[in-house]
């Protein structure tokens, strides 16, 4: 079983003057969730290399034992100082896509090429997609085959409008997860904030938050079981 994680190179949140990335949760946990159920895992990021870590995630009050796991696991951390470019990578050597969120990929893998070509392949494949967070994001300018949004009519979550306005960027954010799904036509459904949610549709598993992020990847380890993709 092999898994690619993609990742944000985009540390700058905004014009604030502040430093963003990945979130160190959206990471951590479905990497020992895939690691422990004995999956090849491979990190890309749009540059490669060390992707960016949103401070903020590192610090005490959003620890978990899984983030405490990563920042104590020399292999893991190793591996993370090395992603693959993006633009080296094919989804054909891959069973399954992964993306954590954090606010960089609003900036950068929203609108890289690379990531929409990658996604697009995966969901002709056939192949489970999970993504988390604000990382659902992403799929503003993936489309399917017939150029139609690929979350048109497609039942899925991310980080929420009251979310946003709790953490104080909502004037910051290149666009609102929430709105910009919505937009497309995806039916878009939430809990409290910060609650746990996932929503499943076929191939396509997203997550509301930090805290949906062990849930997603236990979602896409299911799917991942019950999915045959496509022939080649």
């Amino acid at each position: 079983m092999k898994i690619l994680m993609v990742l944000t190179s985009h540390d700058t949140l905004g014009n604030t003057g502040r430093k963003t990335g990945f979130w160190l949760e959206e990471l951590a946990a479905p990497y020992y969730v895939f690691k422990d159920a004995g999956a090849e895992i491979t990190l890309a990021s749009p540059k490669g290399g060390q992707p960016p870590l949103d401070p903020k995630s590192d610090e005490p009050m959003f620890q978990t034992d899984l983030t405490r796991r990563f920042n104590a696991d020399e292999a893991a951390r190793a591996q993370l100082a090395d992603t693959v470019r993006l633009d080296n990578v094919d989804q054909k050597d891959f069973d399954t896509v992964f993306y954590p969120g954090g606010h960089g990929p609003l900036w950068d893998l929203a609108e890289d090429p690379n990531s929409i070509r990658l996604i697009e392949s995966f969901v002709g494949a056939g192949k489970p997609i999970a993504l988390v967070c604000h990382a659902p994001g992403v799929l503003r300018h993936v489309t399917n085959a017939d150029g139609a949004p690929f979350v048109q009519g497609r039942y899925v979550t991310g980080f929420t409008n009251t979310e946003e306005a709790a953490v104080g960027l909502t004037d910051v954010v290149p666009f609102l997860v929430e709105d910009e799904l919505v937009g497309l036509g995806a039916v878009f459904s939430k809990v409290k904030d910060w609650g746990v949610h996932t929503v499943v549709d076929g191939q396509l598993i997203t997550g509301q938050n930090p805290a949906s992020s062990s849930e997603a990847a236990e979602a896409l380890l299911t799917a991942l079981s019950q999915m045959k993709p496509k022939a080649a």
